[in-house]
């Protein structure tokens, strides 16, 4: 029985680098990859192929400082760190425990509104494309996202009331295939229009300023690029639920090392393919998200939208789940007592038994239903996923993991590696609150010319 166990009397763990190159990317890949084309757009060439690898070079160094804080205080040696807050805690102590418990949870619920808006545009898309396919371009087929919204938010307040999501390993599978179709689907409709011919003109540095796109207006753009970049490359909410997963034998510091590197390069690949495809195909007129460039042949965009919405359903519990978690445990723990709050009640449908949790039911549901107002308020794909990634990679991506790393590795202040580390925060942490600036000033603006809870496409 010994030998069935790990270090810490749970379960021998059985992850390895490849396993936890499959979990990596299978994270990253997601809606913000769709997104990658109008960033690159907006950047050019250049800069634009700069910044995803300068992004994705900083996230392989600093998630490689992440994993060396998965055990305390010895790397090899230590005790374990299961979440993120947890290393937190450990190497920075409570009161950064609780700021990054505000800015991952925060960010975790933030997410579910992106993939509300993200599902709901790609429902009204389909129906676009049908439409366009019958009725020509010219026929009137603009759709109120709405009706899409709230069928979405109706189906996750069904799966929110499931207290264990992670049991349902077979929705997560499902989500993971759908979100390399559709990848590949976009990318495929994007060579399709540069073996055509039929590709846009292309710049070194983006969309022009003219009548069409002010100076100022050019500038708050490239901002908002940069968090449609950041988000691409993130995947700190989960790197120590991956970890978890690995044997001791070699060190896990140094196979996620490993994984971070191969999975890291392999998605930096595909978003270098689609951001540079879409943009060759489509120029100054890239799409906010590059399907919305294709109406034929339809049903290939059809199957890809379907595939987005399908991996939005599955990945919205996943970031979800977490989040539910953490506010139901606050609960337990300061109202032990509370039937409302802790008791179960069991009943049998069709031969299973369900169990039904009433502060579950009230609260999840009121979570999903704001979520989803939210959503219908601020339907404005681009700008709400530049938002969350900028307010993730500051601070998740680059700030902790250097001061974790400083104060493991007890560098000295004022020394040339400390003063190197405490550079590179200050410059991404700079370029994040230029991204979130951007992305709010360009949500205002949106709201101001749309009508609220009324936007159409």
């Amino acid at each position: 029985m010994e030998h069935e166990q790990d270090d810490d009397g749970k379960a021998k763990r059985t992850g390895n680098v490849w396993t936890a190159t499959t979990h990596i990317i299978t994270v990253v890949v997601g809606a913000g990859v769709l997104a990658l084309a109008w960033a690159m757009a907006q950047l050019g060439w250049i800069a634009g192929i700069a910044s995803i690898l300068t992004f994705a070079s900083i996230s392989i160094f600093t998630y490689s400082l992440v994993a060396d804080c998965y055990r305390f205080p010895d790397p090899i040696t230590g005790k374990r760190n299961y979440t993120y807050m947890q290393a937190v805690k450990s190497y920075l102590g409570g009161t950064m425990q609780v700021i990054c418990g505000l800015i991952l949870y925060g960010k975790l619920a933030g997410i579910t509104v992106g993939y509300t808006i993200t599902s709901s545009t790609s429902l009204a898309e389909i129906n676009k494309v049908v439409c366009v396919h019958r009725k020509g371009l010219e026929a009137d087929c603009s759709t109120s996202y709405n009706p899409y919204m709230i069928g979405f938010g109706i189906l996750q307040i069904f799966l929110s009331q499931i207290p264990n999501f992670h049991k349902l390993t077979w929705i997560s599978t499902i989500a993971a295939i759908t979100s390399f179709g559709y990848v590949f689907i976009a990318v495929g409709l994007c060579l399709t229009v540069l073996i055509s011919g039929k590709g846009a003109s292309t710049s070194i540095t983006g969309t022009q300023i003219g009548p069409e796109l002010t100076a100022a207006e050019k500038v708050w753009r490239v901002c908002t690029s940069m968090g449609n970049i950041a988000l691409a490359s993130t995947y700190a909410t989960v790197i120590y639920d991956i970890m978890d997963t690995l044997k001791s034998h070699p060190a896990e510091n140094k196979q996620m090392k490993r994984a971070n590197v191969i999975g890291v390069s392999t998605m930096t690949m595909i978003f270098l393919l689609c951001s540079c495809l879409g943009y060759a195909a489509f120029g100054d007129h890239t799409p906010g998200n590059i399907f919305f460039g294709f109406y034929e042949p339809y049903w290939i965009v059809a199957i890809g939208e379907v595939c987005i919405v399908i991996h939005m359903i599955g990945a919205y519990q996943v970031m979800a789940q977490p989040f539910f978690r953490v506010v139901e445990m606050g609960a337990n723990i300061a109202w032990p007592d509370s039937k409302f709050i802790n008791q179960d009640y069991s009943f049998n449908v069709c031969g299973a038994t369900i169990k039904l949790n009433l502060f579950r039911l009230i609260w999840r549901t009121i979570f999903v239903i704001l979520a989803t107002i939210l959503a219908m308020a601020m339907p404005f794909f681009n700008q709400f996923l530049a938002l969350l990634g900028a307010i993730g990679f500051g601070p998740l991506v680059v700030f902790f993991p250097i001061q974790m790393h400083i104060a493991q590795k007890r560098i000295p202040v004022l020394s040339l590696r400390w003063c190197a580390l405490q550079l590179l925060n200050c410059l991404c942490m700079v370029v994040s609150l230029a991204a979130i600036v951007a992305s709010i000033h360009e949500i205002s603006e949106n709201i101001h010319k749309y009508k609220i809870f009324a936007y159409k496409q």
